[in-house]
């Protein structure tokens, strides 16, 4: 089927852009109907069946309750064929001033360079805890 294989370099240049407040470039490619599980019990877990219903469940949920938004530093990547695993961390300040170090793990299926599956890992009680202090 000649699809075009993704590289490490591919995602980590994509991925860049989850560290900055302006994750549009990022969001660029993923598909509209972008399948998205984030694994979990808690608020946000949950399966969305596209990108808009992703953002606006998680992200911009997020953003609310933390100072600078959702900020996402990756700590490694495993590229196999159209398939990426990215280990990351928040490096974000919830608004009652306590840390939201959370670490996720995202499980991304790629076609053409566009994300069209997450299976996204978090830790559940941190984001309970900081949706119930601060929301």
């Amino acid at each position: 089927m000649g699809e075009i294989m993704i590289t490490k370099e591919y995602v980590q240049n994509l991925f860049h852009f989850l560290e900055t407040d302006d994750n549009s470039h990022f969001f660029d490619k993923v598909a509209d109907d972008v399948n998205w599980t984030v694994m979990g019990t808690h608020p946000l877990a949950g399966m969305y069946h596209s990108k808009t219903d992703f953002i606006v469940n998680t992200f911009i949920r997020l953003n609310k309750i933390l100072r600078d938004g959702v900020i996402l530093k990756v700590k490694n990547i495993i590229v196999q064929d159209e398939t990426a695993v990215v280990e990351l961390e928040a490096i974000s300040t919830a608004m009652n001033g306590k840390p939201f170090n959370n670490t996720y793990c995202w499980v991304c299926f790629f076609e053409n360079n566009i994300i069209v599956e997450v299976r996204a890992y978090v830790d559940s009680a941190l984001v309970q805890r900081v949706i119930d202090e601060n929301e």
